[in-house]
């Protein structure tokens, strides 16, 4: 499978003769912030010279798509069909396919290499944001009024990437990351089954039970379902038949998954927002602080006070 870094994106989407796109390359790829730009689906549609599909490849940039138009994404072992409007978040980690199932397509686009958005800038590293998470289904199907909400944000991008503000750069990031949490809200289409085995119902079902918790977003949401026998219970499963089938389908345990989840969402909680680590732990479901920073020292080798001190220097 070859690799498309984002040099080779302008020369694929654009074409060699699309206007000035050398002399944007040239001067325009190697900016010590990262590389961001953004584009109308319409008027590359009307401008440029763009195929009809993105081959199944493994990008070396980010992508996020806003989408009004029949389409289909393939990727691993599913294939999603677009009827009208959605939003797709696609990250290096993810190959897919993806074909125009019309002429009619419009919508923007906007394309970032992992520098643009450092966890020095963020507070946490792209790749544990959960809609570029690989257990991610990163095409969410969208109503009008979501499509509208989210060509909001798009439209001031456009506006603000021409401008000479001296900081629009960290407005930009800005900008990206209401785009990123729009997308968490959001549910993801059902994919066309492939062949879906009762061990892989299993696992998306428990996958599904566990992200549904995430994101907390105030301190009176609380996280209900902590262990595998909370889990096993609402699937109708015996616990140690749920950690074999998640250990054979997932190469990890249960317990593993569940607290890799946890451990994500102590990070994203102690840089993204105020409460102090006691409020953080309970929410998570740790009755004693004690434990919490236990627990977060085991995956992150360091307390959870350090890292928020850490990350946030």
């Amino acid at each position: 499978m070859n690799s498309i870094t984002i040099k080779d994106f302008y020369k694929d989407i654009l074409g060699e003769s699309c206007p000035d796109i050398n002399q944007f390359l040239n001067d325009n790829l190697h900016k010590d912030v990262g590389h961001f730009n953004i584009f109308d689906i319409s008027e590359i549609s009307k401008t440029c010279t763009s195929k009809t599909g993105m081959p199944y490849n493994r990008r070396t940039y980010y992508k996020i798509s806003l989408i009004n138009g029949k389409n289909k994404v393939e990727y691993a072992d599913k294939t999603i069909e677009i009827e009208d409007c959605a939003v797709l978040f696609a990250s290096p980690k993810i190959p897919y396919n993806y074909t125009h199932l019309c002429t009619d397509q419009s919508g923007h686009f906007c394309v970032f290499t992992k520098d643009f958005l450092p966890a020095s800038k963020i507070g946490l590293e792209i790749d544990n944001l959960p809609v570029f998470s690989p257990q991610s289904d990163f095409v969410y199907q969208i109503s009008i009024e979501q499509y509208q909400k989210f060509e909001s944000v798009f439209l001031k991008i456009h506006d603000e990437i021409n401008s000479d503000y001296a900081y629009k750069y960290d407005l930009l990031r800005n900008y990206l990351m209401e785009l990123v949490h729009f997308g968490q809200k959001l549910k993801p289409i059902t994919p066309i089954a492939n062949n879906i085995t009762a061990a892989s119902r299993t696992t998306t079902l428990f996958i599904e039970l566990l992200e549904r918790q995430f994101p907390i977003e105030n301190i009176s949401h609380l996280l209900q379902l902590k262990t595998p026998a909370d889990f096993a219970g609402i699937l109708g499963v015996h616990v140690n038949h749920l950690n074999r089938v998640l250990k054979d389908t997932t190469g990890k345990t249960t317990g593993e998954i569940i607290g890799s989840r946890i451990f994500q969402e102590a990070k994203m909680l102690l840089t993204q927002t105020q409460w102090n680590v006691s409020e953080i732990a309970f929410t998570l479901g740790f009755e004693e602080v004690a434990h919490f920073s236990n627990f977060f020292k085991k995956y992150g080798k360091q307390s959870p006070q350090h890292f928020r001190e850490h990350v946030l220097v």
